[in-house]
């Protein structure tokens, strides 16, 4: 065959074609689906970046300063006046009532269980997507607070997942309250379930609060039957917490869980089940309540702890911090984000201060110089002191 110019042309253009066919043949058949990777290791506008395999060894895209919205907040006119709170502060996240204390799903919901023992009977917040695309579009990072094991709506329509008495009726508490049992695995899958339909709607977080056995009432009157035999109330509520974070954590979403205060400094697990170092190894983030109104006289050798906020938020977040540091785990470990008192305590009988700018502030620092560099405000009315917050 005789070669010339255009014939060398035609054959190196067919060579090319058949090379990149194979090339393209071959990631074809060897690449995965494309799967959208979790939040984590990376800044937030890079997601098309591959996240690393252990999702709890991954960073929090967001180190939060958020705020409480309760469900009426959330669904009402306030919601935009504390958007506009977090547009000209520090403030970059929110919590927001998903499940509340009287166990009613704030939102509209498909969740059968939820509908049928009446969580949705009223609904705070009508227009779920428009607020969820409101806190996308303004970057806020929006955690969902789901009340775990108190819910008097679901224990009192399904007494076989709530906690009992010897005689077999509802255990109530000193407020008549009725919890879900911790030990009851199907009741966790109530919780979950709640969960999962907040991922559906866009939350970045998963927060569960009473994630505990209850504290108050005549506790002498509960029954747990064999299950408490065969495990701890710490085990029980590491083992929730360890289970739904991995659950939620393949959803592409971090949990955290709202733990008592002292819970960073008592050795042992407060007979409420929440143990520091089992946590520590069971979720992505810890929140004690460290509000100073909370701890009693003489703890920390403070007579009055709601006058120094600095020592208690200190004392106790820096106390976790060491603690955290030398549990020996070779996974991802849990990071701290305290709750932090933006609310004037004044039934307290020993005394009161009026918090404002100055007691919010020297939490926030105490935070700080603890080591920590998130924290959440907390005000059950939502109603929050802007003079202490850094313009953005």
């Amino acid at each position: 065959m005789i070669f010339d110019k255009r014939n060398a042309h035609t054959l190196v253009f067919f060579a090319i074609v058949i090379i990149a066919f194979g090339f393209i043949h071959k990631n074809v058949a060897t690449t995965k689906a494309y799967e959208p990777p979790p939040p984590g290791d990376y800044v937030q506008d890079a997601h098309m970046v591959q996240p690393p395999s252990d999702f709890r060894d991954m960073r929090i895209p967001v180190k939060a300063k958020g705020i409480y919205l309760t469900g009426y907040t959330a669904g009402g006119k306030r919601f935009y006046d504390l958007l506009d709170l977090v547009n000209r502060t520090e403030l970059n996240a929110m919590v927001i009532d998903v499940k509340n204390d009287d166990g009613l799903v704030t939102y509209k919901t498909r969740n059968e269980m939820a509908l049928s023992v009446g969580a949705n009977r009223i609904v705070q917040i009508k227009d779920i997507e428009k607020r969820m695309a409101d806190l996308k579009k303004n970057g806020v990072y929006a955690i969902a607070r789901i009340v775990a094991f108190k819910d008097t709506r679901a224990a009192s329509s399904r007494p076989d997942l709530a906690i009992k008495t010897k005689s077999g009726t509802v255990w109530r508490d000193n407020k008549g309250n009725a919890w879900l049992n911790p030990y009851n695995r199907e009741s966790w899958e109530y919780i979950l379930d709640v969960a999962k339909e907040a991922v559906e709607y866009g939350f970045d977080e998963i927060q569960f609060d009473y994630v505990r056995f209850p504290t108050d009432g005549n506790r002498k009157l509960i029954d747990y039957g064999e299950a408490k035999e065969k495990e701890s109330m710490a085990e029980a509520i590491a083992a929730f917490m360890k289970y739904a974070t991995e659950v939620l954590n393949d959803k592409g979403v971090f949990v955290s869980a709202d733990i008592f205060g002292q819970v960073t400094t008592n050795k042992d697990d407060m007979g409420l089940g929440q143990q520091l170092e089992d946590l520590t190894v069971s979720t992505n983030i810890l929140c004690p309540m460290v509000y100073p109104s909370h701890y009693y006289p003489g703890v920390y050798g403070v007579s009055y702890p709601d006058f120094e906020p600095y020592k208690i938020v200190y004392t106790s977040i820096s106390t976790a911090v060491k603690r955290m540091e030398a549990v020996d785990h070779k996974g991802g470990k849990a990071i701290l984000r305290p709750w932090l008192q933006d609310f004037t305590a004044s039934y307290l009988k020993d005394g009161y201060q009026v918090y404002g700018r100055k007691q919010v502030r020297e939490q926030i620092q105490a935070t700080y110089d603890s080591g920590v560099e998130e924290w959440l405000l907390w005000n059950a009315g939502n109603y929050y002191t802007e003079g202490a917050l850094l313009k953005d």
